[in-house]
């Protein structure tokens, strides 16, 4: 039996059914594999092809995600991606839930992004999140005033 990576493409095709031969493959490989990983990028890419190229409702794309969740055989970080549908089911991005979600495992404390929405989100769902705001710019003005370089500290040797 094989263990595969599934690419964006083979969840797509098996669906929405739109091309019967490659549907048939991606059905076939999915269900005769003994292990599926599915990689977070490859979830994220999914939702938003569903959403914007399928134009799929959030409950569908929450549906289809919940029949890979129910397959005996598919392996995914499940905690990203709840955090992932609790972001789509409050109206934001699935992939803004995902990267909040595994930024903190990382070890951050708190979400940044310039998206007040997804921001928004966040905070209501108590998460530590705060939006970027014009003003945060005139760092990088000062910065480039003073033309003084942005350097990266190196990390510490272990």
């Amino acid at each position: 039996m094989m263990k595969i990576t599934a690419d964006t493409n083979v969840l797509v095709r098996a669906a929405v059914q739109d091309d019967p031969l490659q549907a048939y493959q991606a059905m076939q490989v999915l269900q005769s594999a003994e292990l599926v990983a599915i990689a977070l990028p490859t979830l994220c890419e999914f939702v938003w092809v569903l959403s914007r190229g399928y134009k799929k409702s959030s409950a569908e794309i929450e549906h289809a995600i919940q029949i890979l969740f129910d397959c005996y055989n598919v392996s995914m970080n499940r905690p990203a991606v709840e955090a992932g549908l609790k972001m789509l089911r409050a109206g934001g991005d699935f992939a803004d839930g995902v990267i909040a979600h595994n930024g903190y495992e990382l070890g951050a404390e708190d979400f940044v992004s310039f998206d007040q929405k997804a921001v928004a989100i966040m905070q209501a769902q108590g998460k530590p999140a705060w939006l970027l705001s014009e003003p945060m710019r005139s760092v990088s003005t000062v910065l480039q005033q003073e033309r003084a370089p942005y350097k990266v500290k190196p990390r510490s040797a272990k």
